[in-house]
C-alpha cells in the first residue's frame, strides 16, 4: 500500500478579499472532490489574498497510480481558470509487505 500526498502552492486570479479568496478555494476544492478520488482541503497560507496552500493525499497499490492522479489534479487546477499552480511537493509513504 502506498499513501501519497501532494502539496500545491497556487496563486488565485482577481482576488480583492478574504471572502472573495475563500470562494474561490471553495470552487476548486468542490471541483476536485467529484473528480478524483482524494482528500483535499486548504492547509496553508489562509491569511494572504492571492495565495493558497492545498493538500491532498490518496492511498493506492503502487506510486504510478498515484502520480497519473496527481497529474491530472495539476491539469485541473490549470484548466480551472480559478489560479496559477506555482509548486507542487508530492511524497509517498510505503506500508506493509508485498504478499505473493
Amino acid at each position: 500500500m502506498v499513501v501519497g500526498v501532494l502539496r500545491l502552492d497556487i496563486r488565485l486570479y482577481d482576488v480583492q478579499s478574504l471572502k472573495q479568496k475563500r470562494s474561490q478555494v471553495n470552487k476548486i476544492l468542490a471541483r476536485l472532490r467529484p473528480r478524483f478520488p482524494v482528500s483535499v482541503a486548504e492547509v496553508g497560507c489562509q491569511d494572504l489574498l492571492q495565495r493558497s496552500i492545498i493538500g491532498l493525499s490518496m492511498t493506492a497499490g503502487s506510486e504510478s497510480q498515484l502520480e497519473s492522479v496527481f497529474s491530472k489534479i495539476e491539469e485541473e487546477i490549470y484548466s480551472s481558470g480559478l489560479a496559477e499552480l506555482l509548486n507542487s511537493d508530492v511524497e509517498f509513504l510505503h506500508y506493509g509487505e508485498d504478499i505473493r
